[in-house]
């Protein structure tokens, strides 16, 4: 199973930005847990960052033609907002889960509303890293 990890706007700030929200760990500490988690469960996993909403479709269309059997993304700020990111993944077809370090659902009244939760099989939010383990352990189940 080959599975992509999204990481949508802001998220290379990981360590930096609001440790109190994000925590200190970064991006590379993110990657390296789902890595390894991936490689003890077998799976292939490929990550990509980026701050531009083009980019995160382009990145989702090119796993539809790579051949990639899930999506693991976090698509930060995109989330509230992003047509395109969520038509991408309603047009490709491939299984996502949406995920959050942080309980969007907790947090500012703008951030509970998520465009792109409703085309994913699912979200979880809330449990930093865990979140992406989370989703892991789910699409390596389908």
């Amino acid at each position: 199973m080959k599975i992509l990890v999204l990481n949508g706007a802001n998220m290379n700030l990981l360590g930096k930005r609001e440790p109190e929200v994000y925590g200190k760990e970064t991006l590379e500490d993110l990657e390296n847990a789902v890595r390894e988690e991936a490689r003890r469960l077998g799976v292939d996993v490929e990550f990509f960052q980026s701050n531009h909403e083009g980019e995160i479709v382009d990145a989702i269309h090119d796993a539809m033609n790579e051949g990639t059997d899930a999506i693991i993304i976090n698509p930060g700020a995109f989330t509230h907002y992003s047509y395109a990111i969520r038509d991408a993944i309603k047009g490709t077809g491939i299984n996502a889960v949406e995920v959050h370090m942080s309980n969007i659902h907790a947090r500012e009244e703008f951030r509970t509303k998520s465009v792109i939760a409703p085309v994913c099989i699912g979200q979880i939010s809330g449990f930093g890293f865990k979140s992406y383990l989370a989703a892991l352990y789910i699409l390596a189940g389908i």
